[in-house]
């Protein structure tokens, strides 16, 4: 059975785990399809999940290592007009990355979150 893709100007991120799609839902001001990855792509979960959001204005933000790299080349695969976002190489994981940088990352990519104080904002460059 296929998922619905994601409704048409919804934005979507991928992540790898489930603390990172957690840290990820509590700094969003908006409403954003989070889809957990868990590190691995299977054929199905690739079919099914992945490539029906070609067209969908989606984001990859995985962790700085290899198995992140490796999921990253097979997304870029699959989603060529995805946006990548990054988090440094000295955090490591997603889940590892301060809140403060990840407010940070996401801001840049234009999404509403939410300030460390919990104020909104949406930077806009």
């Amino acid at each position: 059975m296929t998922r619905p893709s994601a409704p048409v100007g919804e934005k979507v991120i991928i992540v790898e785990g489930k603390t990172d799609c957690q840290r990820i839902q509590q700094l969003l001001r908006e409403r954003v399809r989070i889809l957990c990855t868990r590190g691995t792509l299977s054929y199905e979960k690739l079919e099914e999940e992945i490539v029906p959001l070609q067209q969908e204005d989606v984001y990859i933000l995985v962790d700085a290592d290899a198995p992140g790299d490796k999921l990253r080349q097979q997304l870029r695969r699959e989603l060529p007009n995805a946006r990548h976002l990054y988090t440094r190489r000295m955090y490591r994981e997603v889940a590892r990355t301060p809140l403060e940088y990840l407010l940070k990352i996401l801001a840049e990519a234009h999404f509403a979150v939410a300030e460390p104080d919990g104020v909104c904002f949406r930077r806009d460059i």
